[in-house]
């Protein structure tokens, strides 16, 4: 028979090895909830960013459309036409322009250690294009 001493060193023992696990099992736990948490973070802000880099590439694309509609329906269409479509693409490519920022602005929060365009930056690149696109407005109908 074995010593009840014995025994309760080893069951006392065993229960020490198995708060140790537990420790480590918990923090474990811990800084998996944290990275969880930091890579949500990130999520939020790449999928901000694509939003605002989508807008700005309908906007440059409807841009180049509203340009290209003169040379590509020359002589297939009446005049105020190829200008009515050259309009609508333009105008829809400000459209996308002030959608484009007015989205990121309002976007929610966002994590404290994210770092960010400065939102002057946003808007003078956005006012500049919206300038190309009265340039091109102008341009399409001077023409």
């Amino acid at each position: 028979m074995t010593n009840p001493v014995d025994k309760a060193a080893k069951a006392h023992e065993r229960l020490a090895d198995s708060a140790e696990v537990l420790e480590d099992s918990a923090v474990q736990q811990t800084d998996s909830a944290d990275r969880r948490t930091d890579l949500a973070g990130d999520r939020t802000v790449l999928a901000a960013e694509r939003t605002y880099a989508a807008w700005v590439r309908t906007a440059l694309a409807a841009l180049a459309s509203g340009i290209g509609a003169r040379a590509l329906l020359a002589h297939l269409v009446p005049v105020w036409l190829i200008g009515l479509t050259g309009t609508i693409l333009i105008a829809f490519a400000g459209f996308c322009l002030i959608a484009a920022v007015w989205r990121d602005l309002r976007s929610g929060t966002w994590p404290v250690d994210t770092v960010r365009l400065p939102k002057w930056l946003l808007i003078a690149v956005n006012a500049f294009l919206l300038l190309v696109c009265a340039a091109a407005m102008v341009g399409l109908w001077a023409s």
